[in-house]
């Protein structure tokens, strides 16, 4: 079965003016659906792998014939880490977390601020594209962490309950090479109902 792109769960505009109505664009439309159909011409060589999720795929990557590892890598990693971004963000969203994930944050990192410039500082450092992430460990402990490219946690077997892109595809036409200022804002369009939903089924 084929993997497809989710379709956005608001309009271009809705994240205005954090994040602009035509990265928005260039980053569903042309980068996901690129990663989407880049995963799906991969798997043509494999049609054993073609009833598993990405989620799957990305768990198990020994498992990945060489000759399309790399691709099923890092497309698949695209596809699953942008279907989770785009939930992560909400129009008229940020703020402080609540629920769960405020408790479990404030007990890790003493509080929001201290964990908020945490997840920052690893986007800032992660030298080229990659992500920021917030994950739960083997045993099952939250950490903040970065990946290169399209590498996502799983692949290592942690859990990730959020993550930030930090390609320059996503914030490069309004914030150019700004990408702290990125980040700060960010925060203004963070989605803490999804992220709890993320955190319950990483108890599971």
């Amino acid at each position: 079965m084929a993997h497809e792109t989710p379709a956005l769960p608001y309009d271009y505009s809705a994240l205005e003016p954090y994040i602009d109505t035509q990265t928005m664009q260039l980053h569903h439309d042309k980068h996901h659906v690129g990663y989407t159909t880049n995963l799906n011409a991969a798997l043509e060589k494999a049609p054993q792998l073609q009833k598993l999720s990405a989620e799957e795929l990305l768990k198990s990557l020994e498992n990945v014939p060489e000759a399309i590892r790399a691709a099923v890598r890092n497309n698949g990693g695209g596809h699953v880490n942008h279907a989770m971004f785009w939930k992560i963000m909400a129009p008229k969203a940020g703020g402080p977390p609540t629920g769960a994930i405020a408790d479990a944050i404030k007990n890790t990192f003493g509080d929001f601020n201290a964990f908020k410039e945490k997840l920052n500082d690893a986007g800032l450092k992660q030298f080229g594209s990659g992500w920021t992430w917030l994950v739960r460990d083997h045993g099952g402990k939250l950490q903040v962490m970065s990946t290169p490219n399209q590498d996502n946690p799983m692949s290592q077997g942690f859990y990730p309950i959020m993550g930030i892109d930090v390609w320059e595809h996503a914030y490069y036409l309004k914030y150019n090479n700004r990408r702290g200022d990125y980040l700060k804002e960010w925060w203004n369009v963070v989605n803490w109902a999804e992220i709890n939903k993320r955190f319950q089924e990483s108890q599971k």
